[in-house]
């Protein structure tokens, strides 16, 4: 009997994924009309935009974290930090 109930849950849930499938693709197509795909087009290039926007905002913070930090070393070895923009790109040679 434990192996018809296996089948069947497995069955059960072959079913439970096609029928999840089925929705998904009349959803979609439902979606792919003209004015909805346009406005679902603008929904997601807008979540984008907001998503690349709050990773630049976080790579800024890292990055001036990352310069407080180098500052703070070369601070401790008695170096002083170059001035931001002063030109000390670190390397000898014209461009």
């Amino acid at each position: 009997m434990t192996a018809w109930a296996g089948l069947a849950a497995r069955a059960a849930g072959t079913i439970a994924t096609g029928v999840v499938g089925v929705a998904v693709v009349e959803g979609v197509r439902k979606i792919a009309t003209g004015a909805r795909l346009h406005e679902a087009a603008v929904s997601v290039t807008t979540a984008g935009l907001r998503g690349a926007r709050v990773a630049e905002a976080g790579a800024e913070r890292v990055r001036l974290s990352a310069g407080d930090i180098v500052a703070e070393a070369r601070g401790r070895l008695g170096e002083e930090a170059p001035a931001p923009g002063s030109g000390t790109g670190g390397h000898d040679h014209e461009h």
